[in-house]
């Protein structure tokens, strides 16, 4: 299933522009959240399918999205998707990529001029891809008038100076070199750590574990919460036992002290819960049950 839209939703005074590229089934549950069981699933069925998992697969739906945030007269990206054209060996899904992403954006009223700032809440490839573009045999910054935040962190980490990523993966080269290296070329990039306030509504903060630098952005205004998650969040069993991590996670025990961490505030704070690729409405609910939590649903039970 493909599906490309934007939808529209208010916090405080702030709008948020949810700019859907792709959304299907991607990985095997098992794939993707190995400790979570079968009978996870299963037990919750009623609710997780199909907006986050598709059983006669038993394959997670997830969506390629970004969020646009109208904030204090600026336009804020939030992730910038898989870009087009890119070198991604060992991820046949990504691999030359080619989608409407710009164009998805445009008629969701966004060009690329129109880009104050860029957040990347950590460097994988599906969160940096449209930071550039290519222009004959360079890539350029997609968003020129933009600057792009960066976690330090991340920068250090997936650089060259840390042979990117140590090694690891070969594919964080290519990502590096072609979504993260040309922002620095340019001058368009700022490097932050800790906690970057962006303006009066918005706070970058660090939460890491997923990778070195990944990030959260809180929104507060007119007394109404949201967050921005990013990577924290795969499927919303990690809700209900944020001890579960993505088979993406980098550091387990980090990720799983942040993801802690911060749904306890989301739920004391009744902040809404965004994260990166959530399929459905793309947010969630959140509430403290017992040592962990439940999501809030209308007409729906929650088992954890």
């Amino acid at each position: 299933m493909t599906q490309e839209s934007a939808q529209r939703m208010v916090v405080g005074d702030v709008e948020v522009i949810r700019v859907v590229e792709w959304q299907g089934p991607f990985a095997t549950v098992g794939e993707l959240v190995p400790s979570a069981g079968r009978e996870t699933w299963k037990d919750n069925e009623d609710w997780l399918a199909p907006d986050h998992w598709d059983p006669e697969s038993d394959r997670a739906v997830m969506a390629l999205q970004t969020w646009v945030l109208r904030s204090g007269g600026r336009t804020i990206l939030v992730d910038t998707g898989v870009g087009n054209g890119r070198e991604r060996p060992g991820s046949p899904q990504f691999h030359h990529w080619q989608g409407d992403f710009l164009g998805i954006l445009e008629r969701a009223g966004v060009r690329p001029e129109d880009v104050d700032v860029v957040v990347n809440t950590h460097l994988h490839a599906d969160h940096v891809g449209w930071n550039t573009r290519a222009e004959g045999r360079e890539w350029v910054p997609t968003f020129p008038r933009a600057e792009y935040l960066v976690p330090a962190a991340d920068d250090a980490h997936f650089g060259p100076d840390n042979a990117y990523g140590g090694g690891r993966d070969r594919a964080d080269r290519f990502v590096y070199e072609d979504s993260v290296a040309p922002l620095h070329r340019a001058g368009r990039t700022v490097l932050w750590d800790g906690v970057h306030r962006i303006d009066e509504h918005l706070t970058l903060e660090s939460a890491p574990g997923h990778t070195p630098g990944s990030a959260v952005l809180r929104l507060a205004s007119a007394g109404e919460r949201a967050v921005f998650v990013g990577d924290l969040l795969h499927s919303p069993v990690q809700i209900l036992d944020p001890a579960h991590n993505s088979c993406f996670c980098l550091d387990a025990r980090g990720a799983a002290v942040s993801r802690r961490r911060i749904l306890e505030r989301a739920a004391d704070e009744r902040e809404l819960v965004v994260p990166a690729h959530f399929g459905g409405s793309g947010f969630a609910e959140v509430r403290r049950e017992g040592s962990g939590f439940g999501l809030v649903r209308r007409g729906a039970s929650v088992r954890r």
